[in-house]
């Protein structure tokens, strides 16, 4: 009798019962859950989706709920911030360390990313390198460093430089910036080109070809004027 009493206590110290599950105000993805008429603990939707007012919980069981919330909690921040754009493995890597999420979570928040394909560090390169394309030129060099200081490797960049036309992209790069100097000499107009175009990553002998031709199309267009 004594030890059956014994097990009754342990195990009502051991459990509660869930009495509400609440939305959070500020945040409608969480529900705070309520134990024995007291607020307990908060979890995201997804992981309270299968409590039911009434359930019993035992300690075990807590805390094995948090654990998951915990993963789920990481998972759903790392969706926000790929979000906003498109982010490189080390970039959210980066952001989770930064709001203190455990290495092991992070790991896992990682590979279901991959694996559901949210997460491809050769999508990511490749998407980077077709937005400077379009919107700021640079160079292969530039490219690469811009690349590595996001986290990729050295295969995956090459993979994603391979068919770009660093001419070209020179050639777009200049455009503006020879608008803006088409008033100076030509030492001085070649001077600050070339250091524009060397800034962007540009190779020395690319970037004298560039100023070479910008300039005679400056030259071409005054003899025309004049004509």
């Amino acid at each position: 009798m004594a030890l059956e009493a014994s097990t009754a206590v342990f195990w009502l110290i051991m459990t509660s019962t869930i009495t509400a599950l609440k939305q959070q105000r500020r945040d409608p993805n969480r529900v705070n859950v309520y134990l024995d008429g007291k607020f307990a603990f908060g979890l995201t939707k997804v992981t309270a989706g299968w409590l039911q007012i009434g359930e019993t919980l035992s300690s075990e069981k807590m805390e094995e709920l948090r654990s998951t919330d915990e993963v789920e909690k990481a998972y759903l921040r790392a969706l926000n911030f790929i979000s906003y754009r498109p982010r490189s493995r080390m970039e959210v890597q980066r952001n989770l360390r930064k709001h203190s999420v455990p290495e092991e979570v992070i790991e896992e928040t990682l590979g279901r990313l991959e694996e559901k394909k949210i997460l491809d560090d050769l999508s990511f390169a490749q998407i980077w390198v077709e937005n400077r394309i379009a919107f700021r030129p640079r160079g292969r060099f530039a490219l690469r460093s811009e690349l590595r200081q996001k986290g990729l490797n050295d295969d995956l960049i090459e993979q994603a430089l391979l068919d770009i036309d660093e001419a070209e992209l020179a050639r777009r790069a200049a455009e503006k910036k020879v608008r803006q100097l088409n008033k100076l000499t030509e030492s001085d107009f070649r001077k600050k080109l070339s250091a524009y175009l060397s800034r962007r990553g540009f190779e020395y002998s690319l970037v004298s070809e560039v100023c070479m031709e910008s300039w005679k199309s400056i030259e071409s267009r005054q003899q025309q004027q004049n004509s």
